[in-house]
């Protein structure tokens, strides 16, 4: 039975999922921290305050190689360089 998996693997692989602590735009918080984000620093565009809601909201670091990016994030999230996310491991 091909691309079947017994029960205790299809928990196995349940229990690494629901480990990860992951916050998804769909959510309502994250669309609102978004929103907010955006007013707050006259941005025309969500697109960069969506990813700046989630490490908000997770109360992480974020961590980009665009320069443009890390300017705007600079006061609103702790930054981190991609030296450091590897680092963690």
């Amino acid at each position: 039975m091909a691309g079947r998996r017994s029960d205790a693997e299809a928990l196995a692989c349940h229990d690494k999922f629901t480990a990860l602590k992951m916050r998804l735009l769909g959510d309502r918080v994250s669309r609102r921290t978004a929103w907010r984000i955006a007013r707050e620093q006259g941005w025309d565009t969500l697109r960069d305050a969506e990813y700046l809601a989630i490490a908000t909201l997770q109360a992480d670091a974020f961590v980009t190689v665009d320069r443009d990016m890390a300017a705007r994030a600079e006061n609103l999230v702790r930054c981190a360089s991609f030296d450091e996310l590897l680092a963690a491991g």
